[in-house]
Formats: structure tokens, C-alpha cells, sequence
């Protein structure tokens, strides 16, 4: 199994990328979309608050895909993916029959942290930047 430890680490870090990077581009064709959906929810400075979310998706995005910074990256990406899912997911503040889609979103986000928190733990493998900053 270590011998899968890198070509995992690669997969991990792309996967994770694909739902990042493309969400993030989205935003920016999409801004006005974007920044009235995050006041829709009553987040102050929604314009500002979209920046922030294209910033994070499509830097945090890139860094995975070619594996620099990916520690810090993850991080960054696992505390964004956490506080946007109480924002945007918030299943228990919504009637029952409302709640199933929601739930599913947010618990598919937790997951994605957990994976994040994973990368962030153990690093980008062989296959990137950062092992080759270190070499």
C-alpha cells in the first residue's frame, strides 16, 4: 500500500481541485450571481465576500493541482468549505421537508473537509512542488 501513497496523494489533490477551481471560475463570469446569493443569506459586503470566495476556489484550486503550498492550501480551503457550509447548508434552520437536499450538501461538504484536513496532515506526496522544494 505505500507504494500507492504518492499516485494517491496526486488523485486526492485533483480531485479535491475539480471542485474547487471550476466552482471558483464559475463565480467570476457569475459575480453578480455570486455576491446576491451570499446576501440573500444576510452576510454583510457581499461583493467583497465573492472576491473572497473566487480568491480562495480558484488559488486554493491551483496550489492543489500542482501541489504548492499544499499543506496551508487544504487549510485554508477546509476552513473556507466549513464556514460556508453553516451558511449556505443550514438544513436544521429549514422546514422538514426542506431539510433532505440541504443535509446532503452539508454533510458532502464535511466530508470534503475531512479530506482536505487529510491533505493538510500528511502533505502532497512526491508528485508536486513542494516535494521538489525540499529535494
Amino acid at each position: 500500500m505505500n507504494a500507492l501513497q504518492n499516485p494517491f496523494a496526486l488523485l486526492a489533490r485533483l480531485l479535491l481541485a475539480a471542485l474547487f477551481l471550476p466552482a471558483g471560475i464559475s463565480k467570476i463570469g457569475g459575480f453578480a450571481g455570486t455576491a446576491g446569493y451570499i446576501g440573500s443569506v444576510g452576510l454583510p459586503m457581499p461583493e467583497l465576500g465573492a472576491a473572497i470566495a473566487i480568491a480562495v476556489e480558484v488559488l486554493g484550486g491551483i496550489a492543489l493541482i500542482i501541489g504548492f503550498g499544499t499543506r496551508w492550501a487544504a487549510l485554508a480551503l477546509a476552513l473556507f468549505t466549513l464556514v460556508a457550509s453553516f451558511f449556505f447548508h443550514a438544513y436544521w434552520a429549514l422546514p422538514a421537508e426542506q431539510q433532505m437536499m440541504q443535509q446532503l450538501m452539508f454533510m458532502k461538504n464535511i466530508g470534503v473537509v475531512g479530506g482536505l484536513l487529510a491533505l493538510a496532515a500528511f502533505g502532497a506526496g512526491a508528485f508536486s512542488l513542494d516535494a521538489r522544494r525540499k529535494a
